[in-house]
């Protein structure tokens, strides 16, 4: 079995069998917080990172590691591939304490998510997406980019939920980009290539809406 489609099974199994639990349970043993960190619920850092918070969640997170993980993991191989998940999902959620209340639970595989995307931006921009009908680089960048504009300022793009952590998935972004970096010997034209496909979506839009 490939490591993405077992990461989507756990995900999933994950996301369900908390759902079913005490809501206090979940909050203690089940979120990643600062509190949690502090009273030493160590496992929280990763069991997070499994866990969803409604079916809707869960759904638009494995439509996505569905499409980026399976690229990434065909192109730099499955042991490469998980360090690449588990590092973006782990250094995103450590991080993002630092701009979070410390009450304030994180769960969900999007800033993993995230880090896969950038390191496809890196390694293989011009996979086609069937499901999201545009080049997988493109819809890395402009996934980041709508997440930066949101942090800077949610009255500047539709769409703002404040349930949903932008900062997360920012930090997971850039800490794809090392990865793909170092696994990818063509990762400046492939970045490049990138740019331009964003300069002509950016035009594209231009045209359609004036």
């Amino acid at each position: 079995m490939r490591i993405n489609t077992l990461l989507i099974l756990t995900c999933i199994a994950a996301s369900f069998w908390a759902w079913q639990q005490d809501p206090k349970f979940a909050e203690q043993n089940l979120l990643f917080s600062y509190n949690n960190l502090m009273q030493g619920r160590f496992w929280t850092v990763l069991v997070a990172i499994f866990v969803h918070g409604s079916l809707l969640h869960l759904l638009g997170n494995m439509i996505f590691l569905f499409v980026f993980g399976g690229t990434l993991e065909t192109s730099i191989g499955s042991a490469r591939y998980l360090l690449v998940f588990l590092t973006g999902g782990l250094v995103a959620f450590v991080l993002s304490l630092a701009f979070m209340p410390p009450s304030t639970g994180m769960v969900g595989a999007s800033a993993a998510i995230f880090t896969v995307a950038a390191c496809v931006m890196l390694v293989r921009p011009l996979k086609f997406s069937w499901l999201f009908l545009a080049p997988q680089g493109l819809v890395a960048i402009l996934y980041f980019l709508y997440n930066v504009f949101v942090v800077y300022d949610p009255s500047l793009l539709p769409g703002y939920d404040p349930q949903v952590a932008y900062i997360p998935h920012i930090i997971g972004f850039v800490t794809g980009i090392p990865f793909g970096i170092a696994w990818s010997e063509n990762w400046k034209r492939n970045f490049l290539i990138t740019i331009v496909l964003l300069g002509i979506y950016v035009a594209i839009l231009n045209i359609v809406t004036d």
